[in-house]
């Protein structure tokens, strides 16, 4: 049984997508609006937007700062004057930084914190009375595979991933019986400008067009928790389960770390 209302069709469906204009959002963008949804596209760079689908009539180019909450609040009025409405909101907007314990950068800790994490607090602000006024809809968080568990180099990144699992769990508490959709969104390693510099093997890694074909269809399913690639997000789920002592020892042995 699905946990949120399964789609079976995109055509005329508002979706405003927030870090659209590379990697997965992009590859989002590109999909829905050929399966004839209406897309509102934000990010920082109007260009990478405009060239997503240029001279669609489907698509909404809205760029913003995902951590300025007063760009939100607009673009999101900009959308309901320009549609009537919202039916998925989709966080994809995030950052990466390596990090670990005997180097701790408190600038950049701020900054990963702002965009990953207090940023998804400025985009329900803006988000949820709309849909809640609406009676129908719904968001997803894109959080990550990081969030599941303590990773080395990833001091900052999982500790912000693991809180937007923990937040989209919260959400499906309070929005569900309202009537919208909620969806934990946890891809592995996507080959985008975030992975890029990357100097260890990255297992299950996917291009952005799959793992946004495989969010797609999470969101079709009506699923609440969308992870992929299965082979890679299910070894990691059982790996958590494991105490601590193994599971220190498993992951040191798979990345050397």
């Amino acid at each position: 049984m699905s946990m949120n209302p399964p789609i079976d069709n995109w055509q005329g469906r508002r979706v405003w997508l927030i870090g659209a204009s590379t990697g997965i959002g992009a590859a989002t963008a590109r999909l829905l609006i050929g399966r004839g949804a209406r897309v509102a596209v934000s990010a920082r760079k109007r260009e990478a937007l405009e060239a997503l689908a240029p001279g669609s009539s489907q698509l909404l180019v809205l760029p913003l700062d995902v951590t300025d909450h007063a760009a939100l609040l607009a673009a999101r009025a900009t959308i309901v004057a320009s549609w009537g409405g919202l039916d998925l909101v989709l966080l994809i907007a995030g950052g990466y930084n390596e990090m670990r314990a005997d180097a701790i950068d408190l600038a950049a800790v701020d900054a990963m914190i702002d965009l990953n994490l207090r940023a998804a607090y400025l985009c329900l602000d803006a988000v949820v009375p709309q849909l809640l006024k609406q009676g129908t809809g719904g968001i997803g968080l894109v959080a990550s595979v990081a969030g599941y568990g303590g990773l080395p180099k990833a001091l900052v990144y999982g500790p912000t991933k693991a809180a937007l699992i923990n937040l989209t769990e919260g959400l499906y508490f309070d929005l569900h019986d309202k009537g919208l959709a909620v969806y934990q969104i946890n891809p592995g390693f996507v080959d985008t400008p975030l992975t890029k510099n990357n100097d260890f093997k990255m297992p299950g890694l996917m291009t952005p067009e799959a793992a946004a074909l495989a969010m797609v269809d999470g969101i079709e399913r009506g699923e609440f928790h969308i992870h992929f690639p299965k082979r890679f997000t299910f070894g990691l789920r059982l790996a958590r389960l494991l105490p601590y002592r193994l599971y220190f020892w498993l992951i040191h042995k798979v990345t050397g770390l």
